[in-house]
């Protein structure tokens, strides 16, 4: 992680990109796709919105929108609805004690999401989840984060409408201000761990990791505190051009644990912890492999970012990893470039 380049800069407005029929028939084999009673474009139909403020009194560039009053029983019932096809598989009975607080709108980045707050009547236990566009791009991101990562996601689709659960954990951005000198924390895991994170976004091309864009999970041990970076947003899923946008310790916003990796762990151990990293992502394709074959399949036959954009990062990695990238035509070809290379010293290959 010692690597000097400027500080990339993010596409101020990424494209959407719709589903294509490639990746609508892999979503529907693999048990992603449900019939939702409320979609996007019926949260659209707020009638006024009031701004929600954080705990600390600042703007969240989240606001709370408002409803006719015959809009809002219907939209009310069918929330709660896909709550309980997240939870329950649609098992209604569930959600006969629970209402929705709130529904908020964030006006900030590229998928302008509804984030539904709601609340168990018994006990006032709180959960949220979140309804957005279903842009390819972020639906490759998903997959792939559920097959590659360290953890699981549970998300459906319906025609033009994305629901996911919340991820739980600390926003990046807030752990660094207010816990990243926490004394009870261990700072060397904590150097760790943003190694590891940084080794995992590049290898399955996830962009724009600034601190905001995840989560810190935190896991009281035995002995210590563990930690676990989650990525929160998978709308740059393999659709910049520069190689340095799928790092996250080249993003400013991560400055903090960048310094904290240099303070504490020296080139050997970065070694050690990037090739563990790889090792077990070697593992999790080994063990998915048939279904990140098919998702590689649907992504190579699909457009999700733009010529130059493929140009150049095929270029950049080529360099990267002093390999052959020719023939790498889309993102999906680049992709499964990527992770052969990671996969051939076990000689698998996918």
């Amino acid at each position: 992680m010692t690597e000097k380049a400027p500080t990339p800069h993010i596409s101020k407005k990424k494209i959407m990109y719709n589903i294509s029929p490639p990746l609508r028939s892999y979503i529907r084999t693999y048990d992603r796709e449900r019939s939702l009673p409320v979609g996007y474009a019926d949260l659209k139909r707020f009638e006024s919105t009031m701004v929600v403020y954080d705990k600390y009194g600042k703007d969240s560039l989240w606001v709370s929108t408002m409803y006719s009053q015959s809009d809002t029983a219907e939209l009310h019932q069918g929330l709660k609805e896909i709550y309980s096809i997240l939870k329950t598989g649609g098992d209604n009975s569930v959600h006969e004690h629970l209402h929705i607080e709130r529904v908020d709108f964030c006006t900030f980045g590229n998928s302008n999401p509804f984030r539904i707050k709601i609340v168990n009547n018994y006990n006032d236990v709180y959960d949220y989840f979140y309804i957005k566009q279903a842009d390819a791009s972020r639906v490759y991101g998903l997959e792939l984060e559920h097959i590659l990562s360290p953890s699981r996601i549970n998300y459906f689709v319906d025609t033009l409408t994305l629901i996911e659960e919340h991820i739980a954990g600390i926003p990046g951005d807030v752990f660094i201000k207010l816990h990243l000198n926490n004394p009870e924390f261990n700072q060397k895991r904590i150097a760790k761990e943003f190694v590891k994170f940084n080794e995992r976004s590049f290898i399955r091309l996830l962009g724009d990791m600034r601190s905001y864009n995840y989560v810190f999970d935190i896991t009281p041990d035995f002995e210590d505190v563990q930690f676990r970076i989650r990525a929160i947003d998978f709308d740059q899923q393999s659709y910049e051009g520069r190689k340095n946008l799928y790092l996250p310790q080249f993003f400013k916003e991560n400055k903090e644990l960048v310094e904290l990796v240099k303070k504490h762990i020296n080139q050997e151990v970065i070694k050690q912890y990037q090739s563990e990293e790889r090792t077990l992502i070697a593992r999790r394709i080994s063990s998915s492999k048939q279904q990140l074959k098919a998702l590689l399949a649907a992504m190579e036959q699909d457009v999700i970012a733009p010529e130059d954009k493929i140009s150049q990062l095929r270029e950049e990695l080529s360099k990267h990893y002093e390999a052959s990238f020719a023939g790498c035509n889309s993102m999906g070809d680049i992709l499964r470039r990527c992770l052969n290379i990671i996969i051939e010293k076990t000689g698998g290959s996918l």
